[in-house]
């Protein structure tokens, strides 16, 4: 009973980097984005976390396998939000760019590749680690 606790934990851990996955991709394609619907150029994108208490039933059955004075509330993780980053994106002399104001400036993406490639591997490698402990329980 108590490894479906571990699969409702993990699972709730992949579904939220999966969409940490997706804003980064988003964040990456828009890199070079000097315009949207808005008006501005693109604000890069951040997904931020929050502890979700996994089902009651499960959670009773894990308790009951971990007491002790040790013991915590085993949590999952939601997504709470995706926010906008408010870092001003940098502005380069560019005259020829469509985009450019009266002197030849433009304001690009608050994107840093490096950054997002960074971000990438982590929430890559948070749920590949979240799919071994499922694989981990069921064998």
């Amino acid at each position: 009973m108590a490894s479906f606790c571990i699969f409702d934990i993990a699972g709730s851990a992949m579904s939220a980097q999966s969409l940490r996955l997706n804003v980064t991709a988003s964040n990456l394609a828009n890199a070079q984005s000097t315009k949207t619907s808005t008006g501005g150029p693109y604000r890069r994108r951040d997904v931020v976390f929050q502890a979700a208490p996994v089902s009651s039933a499960f959670q009773k059955a894990f308790t009951q396998v971990t007491s002790g004075p040790g013991r915590q509330a085993l949590d999952g993780v939601k997504v709470a939000r995706v926010i906008e980053d408010k870092k001003p994106g940098q502005t380069v002399y560019d005259p020829r760019h469509p985009d450019a104001d009266k002197k030849g400036f433009v304001t690009m993406p608050n994107v840093n590749v490096m950054e997002e490639m960074v971000n990438m591997i982590g929430a890559s490698r948070a749920y590949e680690a979240n799919v071994q402990a499922i694989n981990a329980t069921r064998t």
